[in-house]
């Protein structure tokens, strides 16, 4: 069977069919795959999540005025005042006409200057901008937000300023931003991925065959995903990209031997082809098999989380490990067989590049200084990487895995300021929560109504709270209604109950009124204390004055559910990655010193960068977590190929170590820079979360290469002579050599 493989991949014909299956899986993918990201409503929540079903209240209280409401805040440009009212009235109007609006309110049909409850939800601090608060149920958030933009645009002008927010528009925001960056940045990290092959390789069928099989697993993957019932959802792009990186890597390392083992031949013909193609692969395969056994492990914890998308990468993304490997090895031979080098040997073209000459010359620079004894960089270097990482897990604790709103949007962009100056006019995010009294009495009776006063006090005191509807502005509206000012308390909650206020107060009594619901709109940019810490802060303020929190829900609660959700993958992931590379470990080193190293070496990566950027008080948000997947992804790689290669050269090398590292230095700094560069262009994206991916990731990767090419080998060499082998784990038990210096521990 493997003669039969290496035929055709040595034969004329592999290399176009290969092109065309290319081409047709990638017009089929255009065709078949939504490649669109999907942003859930709930945000990034599936609608049928439990979590859901609790935060929104499904099981409370039904939703009334402000639940999940659309703000457009309207400024009066003119200075005209009845001018401006007619233009809001008409512009009301026209929204109120919208698919899936149930209702708008505005300055123009409600009075605001006796309804406690519509002052709050229509007037601003600004005197010249109001809000018309729109009702929706179940928007499609693409359609529905391009009419929203469309009608708005009619009105804007010299007259008005018109700004909308709510959780159907930052949905859509987000996605067009995630689909804009999907388009552009995976484009221009292709085109840079392609050109850098070429200056590494200095060979066409190389760059093409590497590009080829990239674009070609990507089809596969996303193929698959949608054959398979799986959802391509928010992190689409992600995986897109991580895909890309873990093909080529595959790529990058059977280029290396495949060359090395050319330069052993120095016939050009097609038995010494396949020949040489053969032992490329077998060389490669073993550390790439169990890189992708990591990875894909890596991903499969992802499936344990309870965030829709993270559940959609973990599935995606274990597809894409063993997809990756397949089609590297059955894709790339192809053009290494026939094209690459065709009709010269590497030795005689004296190529550049990781495995020619040059990347010779490269390793054994790296070799040096990497082995080399006494010096006091090399004294210093194990104790350096020690302090790094512990330096860096401290700031583990400080890592904010929950943004606001508002840090989704590039800071200095038109979009974020619109956002902000809502935000700061009433909140940009609701919290939801039912109260009960703490001694079970009803809340019609004065006693209790006068504690949800301040109750309702001490929340308009705080200055994270922006608007609040409330069984206390419910019933001052109804208060409005003729000779309500002279019923009772009960009598008023009952005209809210009725048709006569539209059965408002349903959305804040429960029918035994026992239970009194609060509706809050909080600000999104008052920075400086997480949401947990917010929301027991709201629970205090009710127990002050009495009454039990019986449920808490709403965005804002979804975004604290979310955070903790990302932390809790963040460790759960990268615990179960490291847990399956000790296995790993064992398997590729077989040594239990050596296998120590490399977990130790692999677990300092997460330590360092996710730490880092807890120091730097950068956000880790959803879009954002998979780096950390895609940098361990790269140290796995690196570390597996090296202690592979070392186990290999130990039965035939005095110095095994610096043997590896001249042979695997090199695809691994290639492929480090391949990455780096490609993912360091996502740093220049007007999108906050797509910026922070490919500065994790390229921090990531650097600090993943200088574990597996500096710190391991130092750290298994010690102060022996070069790689010397006694000592470093992969000794006599392999080795055949008797001519090894140094002392068996």
């Amino acid at each position: 069977m493997a003669r039969v493989a290496l035929a055709f991949w040595a034969g004329r014909l592999a290399a176009p069919l290969v092109l065309a299956v290319a081409g047709v899986g990638v017009i089929l993918t255009w065709r078949v795959a939504d490649l669109s990201p999907r942003v859930e409503p709930e945000f990034f929540f599936a609608e049928d999540d439990p979590r859901v079903r609790e935060s929104l209240g499904r099981s409370g209280p039904r939703d009334g005025l402000g639940s999940q409401p659309i703000i457009v805040r309207v400024e009066d440009l003119g200075g005209d005042e009845d001018a401006y009212e007619d233009r809001v009235e008409a512009l009301a109007e026209t929204l109120a006409e919208l698919e899936s609006v149930t209702a708008a309110y505005s300055i123009a049909d409600q009075d605001v200057r006796r309804s406690p409850m519509f002052a709050a939800l229509l007037l601003t601090d600004d005197p010249a901008a109001t809000n018309v608060v729109l009702e929706t149920r179940n928007p499609d958030p693409e359609s529905f937000v391009a009419a929203l933009e469309e009608a708005m645009a009619a009105y804007r002008g010299n007259e008005l300023d018109i700004q909308a927010s709510g959780v159907p528009v930052l949905m859509e925001l987000i996605r067009r931003n995630l689909l804009r960056d999907l388009i552009v940045f995976s484009a221009a990290a292709a085109i840079i991925f392609g050109l850098l092959i070429t200056l590494l390789y200095r060979d066409f069928a190389i760059s093409v065959g590497a590009l080829v099989t990239c674009a070609l697993s990507v089809s596969a993957t996303l193929l698959l995903v949608n054959v398979l019932g799986g959802a391509i959802g928010l992190l689409t792009a992600n995986i897109v990209t991580i895909t890309f990186v873990l093909t080529l890597s595959h790529v990058v390392f059977m280029t290396a031997n495949w060359r090395r083992a050319r330069r052993e031949t120095d016939e050009d013909a097609d038995d010494a082809r396949r020949s040489a193609l053969g032992r490329g692969m077998r060389s490669t395969f073993e550390g790439s098999f169990w890189a992708m056994a990591t990875t894909g492990a890596g991903f499969l914890s992802l499936l344990f989380a309870s965030a829709q998308p993270l559940q959609e990468l973990g599935a995606a993304g274990a597809i894409a490990a063993v997809t990756a490997l397949a089609v590297a090895y059955l894709v790339y031979p192809a053009f290494l067989g026939r094209w690459a080098g065709a009709g010269r040997t590497d030795r005689k073209r004296g190529q550049a590049g990781a495995g020619g000459p040059a990347g010779r010359r490269m390793g054994r620079l790296l070799a040096d200084r990497v082995l080399a004894r006494g010096g006091r960089a090399s004294r210093l270097l194990l104790p350096a990487t020690a302090a790094v990482t512990v330096i860096g897990a401290l700031g583990l604790p400080r890592l904010d895995t929950d943004p606001g709103l508002l840090a989704y949007f590039d800071r200095d962009g038109p979009i974020r300021a619109g956002l902000e100056q809502i935000d700061r006019d009433g909140g940009s995010s609701t919290l939801d929560f039912t109260v009960r009294s703490g001694d079970g009495s009803r809340l019609d009776n004065d006693e209790s109504f006068a504690r949800l006063g301040a109750l309702q006090e001490a929340l308009e005191a705080d200055s994270v709270v922006g608007v609040i509807l409330s069984p206390v502005t419910l019933v001052g509206h109804a208060r409005t209604f003729p000779l309500a000012g002279f019923a009772p308390l009960s009598v008023i909650i009952d005209i809210s109950l009725g048709p006569l206020a539209g059965r408002i107060g349903r959305a804040h009594f429960s029918d035994d009124r026992l239970s009194g619901h609060f509706n809050l709109r909080m600000r999104e940019s008052m920075a400086g204390e997480g949401r947990d810490r917010v929301m027991e802060r709201v629970r205090r303020y009710a127990a002050e004055t009495g009454f039990d929190v019986t449920r808490m829900g709403g965005v804002y609660h979804l975004q604290a559910e979310l955070g903790g959700l990302i932390r809790e993958s963040l460790v759960s992931g990268i615990a179960a990655l490291l847990a399956f590379f000790l296995l790993v470990g064992a398997a590729v080193s077989r040594n239990l010193p050596t296998m120590v190293r490399m977990w130790a070496c692999l677990a300092a990566v997460p330590a360092i960068v996710l730490g880092g950027f807890g120091h730097l008080g950068m956000a880790v948000d959803i879009i954002t977590s998979p780096a950390a997947n895609v940098a361990l992804a790269i140290g796995v790689d690196a570390m597996i190929h090296l202690v592979v290669r070392v186990r290999k050269l130990a039965r035939t090398e005095e110095l095994p170590w610096r043997e590896a590292l001249i042979q695997i230095g090199p695809p691994v700094m290639g492929a480090t820079l391949l990455v780096c560069v490609g993912f360091g262009i996502f740093a220049l994206s007007t999108f906050p979360p797509t910026a922070r991916f490919g500065i994790a990731v390229t921090f990531g990767t650097l600090v993943a290469a200088t574990m597996a090419l500096v710190v391991l080998p130092r750290w298994a060499v010690g102060s022996r002579p070069g790689g010397n082998l006694r000592g470093t784990g992969l000794d006599a038990a392999t080795a055949t050599v008797s001519n090894v210096r140094g002392t068996v521990p």
